[in-house]
């Protein structure tokens, strides 16, 4: 059990300058009656372990982002089932019994689509075969999702993701990003760093077919593949919502050590933590 004056918490990553997980944090902690400190720390995989052994008993979790996330399920002595699947651990409670994992960007994908509307999906496309993609098709699997396409470069890396999607009851196919034709979808997740270079008529010929576009990037915006659903005058999604709804639930867990047990006064602290995201990103 958590101690009352573990009270410090802090995001950490490689780069981590530009996370606005602070700002979030603070707004709904001040809403929410927490006197919680909320920092960030630049903290690399090779410094990880050495920087969590440092941490004493003022300390009640982490915020992990790239590339802590598979460090970070390294290090956890438990795990909840999101974490287990994917493999990542974006969230750490530090009980003394040992470090907690959890991954609430998989939460934070479902919670933003069903701000669009978007509760069920029968079948969807994943741009990028990385770390999130896996979070994206876990994500995708708790939509009711049967048939997912992964576009990548390289068709090898698809091979873990369409592993997983056989776990959970799901045929994940691989399309390479030269195909100029591409099948209908409802919608299309993009996990692609946002720099990441992407053709106009690979990108073109995805947002043709590709219906609503969560792009999980919010930091580069637009990205090239957010500008070609504009061409096509299709709806695009930045990852602000992700970022938005992955927070709260490390909030929930934070406060009482589980992801789907509501904070009072949560309406509020989201209200707030929105108006943050309203507000220009900090230079």
């Amino acid at each position: 059990m958590l101690t009352p004056r573990a009270s410090r918490l802090e995001v950490w990553g490689d780069p981590i300058a530009h996370s606005r997980s602070p700002q979030l944090h603070a707004a709904a902690y001040d809403v929410l009656g927490l006197d919680w400190a909320y920092g960030r720390r630049q903290v690399d995989e090779a410094s990880f372990a050495g920087e969590l052994a440092g941490l004493d008993g003022a300390w009640r979790g982490l915020s992990l982002t790239m590339p802590l996330k598979g460090v970070a399920f390294a290090a956890a002595a438990a795990l909840d089932r999101r974490a287990e699947l994917t493999g990542a651990v974006n969230t750490l409670l530090l009980d003394p019994a040992g470090p907690r994992g959890f991954n609430t960007d998989v939460g934070g994908i479902v919670r933003t689509l069903a701000d669009d509307g978007v509760t069920a999906v029968p079948r969807a496309r994943i741009v990028g075969a990385g770390a999130t993609a896996t979070s994206a098709l876990v994500a995708l699997s708790e939509l009711g999702a049967r048939d997912v396409d992964v576009v990548a470069r390289r068709p090898e890396a698809v091979e873990p993701l369409a592993a997983l999607g056989s776990t959970l009851g799901m045929t994940v196919t691989a399309t390479a990003f030269a195909a100029s034709v591409h099948d209908d979808v409802p919608l299309t997740i993009a996990t692609l760093p946002g720099d990441a270079p992407v053709a106009d008529a690979a990108a073109d010929a995805l947002a043709r077919s590709g219906g609503l576009l969560l792009d999980v990037v919010y930091g580069h915006w637009p990205t090239a593949l957010s500008a070609a659903w504009e061409r096509a005058g299709d709806p695009a999604r930045s990852g602000l919502g992700m970022l938005l709804h992955q927070a709260l639930l490390q909030i929930r867990i934070f406060r009482h050590g589980v992801p789907d047990a509501p904070l009072e006064g949560e309406a509020e602290a989201l209200d707030a933590m929105r108006r943050v995201l309203e507000e220009p990103a900090a230079a």
